[in-house]
């Protein structure tokens, strides 16, 4: 090559790493200005989970549990993203409770600027345990999931060095919803799984909680200061658990074996988490129990005064129309037109009526874990909450 045209080029090259330099350098000073004003109650949210949280983590992966078609999102302004529900699902409304504009990006198609204000790195079928959900094909379980974030943090050091990027982390809010999958789709499924042969359920509880303690553990590990973790809900009373394990004429009309195992697990991660606080006194980790009652306060709406419950009317069937192998949407099919008086989207998740509610409840855990929130909805965030431990 001449030697004018290699210096040529060179200068070029040099002016485009500029120029794309300082166009990162602007994106990431007006990211910080957008919340140095006030204008959020934490800089970054970042979403650890699975399908109650997964915004198109999933989309690209090979598996049965991905949502990325129709009727899917067909009350979310994008339409269909890879949200498990029709609309928005609970970590959305907290990050509109914490005055984000818009949704956390999925880590899928996050940018590193966008590591500045939140990632969610939640996956459909994933669990505490790598082998959960295997027989639905490719997911991100959570240790892979905290791996997504070390890549994040990384990317964060190189734009804002190590030290800012540390004083940064510390001051987001982490979320974290697992193990509804461990039960789900892995101990209680023992045509895939041996898991329920070599463990009693005391003792299955104890190892997910123990290895749920060491994750967080090691999230704390990656700058985490502000931890909120949810308990699960009645997963027993979901439409697929009921079809498939049947209810035994229970009260409470749910697989009530599923429901005693999450109320379990419940009680040893509780335990955890206060350990946890115990050890890492710099850190505050918050059990999110709020909520994780709404599906049998709903059942049992005759006994409550909360608007909102009495609204969800249709407790046992999907708003749309499921196919039986996966329990997820027909796709193209239209789905129900009052999506607001029913309690489930599919055989597995919430609608956004559902999640709204939930949301609201359990925001009230995470609330001292932020300097400030929206006040948005907040009397109807405290009836709420107050309505879940009068149960």
């Amino acid at each position: 090559m001449l030697p004018l045209v290699s210096v040529l080029l060179e200068m070029v090259s040099r002016r485009v790493w500029v120029a794309a330099a300082a166009a990162t350098a602007l994106m990431v000073m007006a990211r910080l200005s957008s919340f140095a004003d006030g204008e959020k109650a934490v800089p970054c949210y970042y979403i650890f989970g699975d399908s109650l949280a997964d915004s198109g983590n999933n989309n690209m992966l090979q598996t049965v549990a991905k949502v990325d078609y129709s009727p899917y999102g067909v009350d979310f302004p994008r339409g269909p993203t890879g949200r498990f529900t029709n609309g928005r699902n609970i970590v959305d409304f907290f990050a509109e409770y914490l005055g984000f504009e818009c949704p956390i990006p999925p880590f899928a198609t996050a940018t590193d600027v966008d590591t500045l204000t939140g990632v969610n790195y939640a996956s459909g079928s994933a669990g505490i345990l790598q082998q959960t959900g295997a027989q639905l094909g490719q997911r991100i379980p959570l240790d892979v999931q905290l791996d997504n974030h070390g890549v994040s943090v990384s990317a964060l050091a190189k734009i804002t060095g190590a030290a800012a990027a540390s004083r940064h982390l510390g001051q987001c809010l982490y979320t974290l919803g697992a193990g509804n999958n461990d039960f789900l789709n892995n101990y209680f499924r023992p045509e895939f799984y041996p898991t329920s042969r070599t463990y009693t359920v005391k003792r299955f509880t104890a190892l997910l909680a123990n290895r749920y303690a060491q994750q967080l553990q090691r999230l704390y590990g990656l700058g985490a200061r502000k931890i909120g973790v949810f308990a699960l809900g009645q997963i027993g009373c979901v439409p697929f658990a009921i079809r498939r394990y049947g209810n035994n004429g229970s009260a409470s009309g749910c697989a009530e074996a599923l429901n005693d195992a999450a109320a379990l697990f419940n009680v040893r991660l509780k335990s955890a988490i206060n350990r946890l606080q115990a050890k890492l006194t710099d850190a505050q980790f918050v059990y999110i129990g709020s909520g994780s009652d709404m599906l049998m306060m709903v059942r049992q709406k005759n006994s409550t005064t909360v608007t909102e419950l009495k609204a969800l009317e249709v407790v046992d069937c999907a708003c749309c129309t499921v196919e039986v192998s996966s329990g997820q949407c027909v796709p193209d099919k239209a789905p129900c037109p009052d999506r607001s008086s029913y309690v489930f989207w599919d055989w597995f998740h919430p609608t956004e009526a559902l999640n709204s509610v939930t949301a609201a409840a359990a925001f009230e855990a995470v609330r001292p874990l932020v300097a400030h929130s929206s006040s948005v909805g907040e009397s109807s965030m405290l009836r709420l909450a107050a309505a879940v431990q009068a149960m």
